[in-house]
């Protein structure tokens, strides 16, 4: 959007938005089927907050705060699923936003 609008459409965006889901596909550690990681972010005042003041880069600490209302990021989603065993930890670790996090998350072994 042109800089004259972008604070419009933010406000407009803040006063709509009810959630994001999205999902990631990952092969099962037994390589026979898929699981679905989700990451969820529910437009809660906070959430709202930040993306009216263009502040978006704060989302991902107020998702890993709010997890007790239902929110999750990707890689908590996916350690989920590494604790679990359904997915491997080098899977866990190539499917992952932040890798580096990840793999302090699941310390040892190599990645291959």
């Amino acid at each position: 959007f042109p800089p004259h609008q972008q604070q419009q459409i933010r406000v407009q965006l803040a006063m709509v938005l009810e959630a994001v889901i999205s999902q990631q596909l990952m092969p099962t550690a037994d390589r026979r089927a898929r699981v679905a990681a989700f990451e969820v972010m529910f437009a809660n005042s906070a959430i709202r907050n930040l993306i009216r003041e263009s502040k978006t880069p704060q989302i991902m600490s107020i998702i890993q705060t709010n997890r007790k209302d239902g929110m999750i990021t990707m890689d908590d989603a996916i350690y989920d699923l590494y604790q679990r065993g359904l997915v491997t930890r080098d899977d866990a670790i190539t499917f992952a936003q932040d890798s580096a996090f990840m793999m302090r998350k699941i310390p040892g072994g190599s990645m291959y």
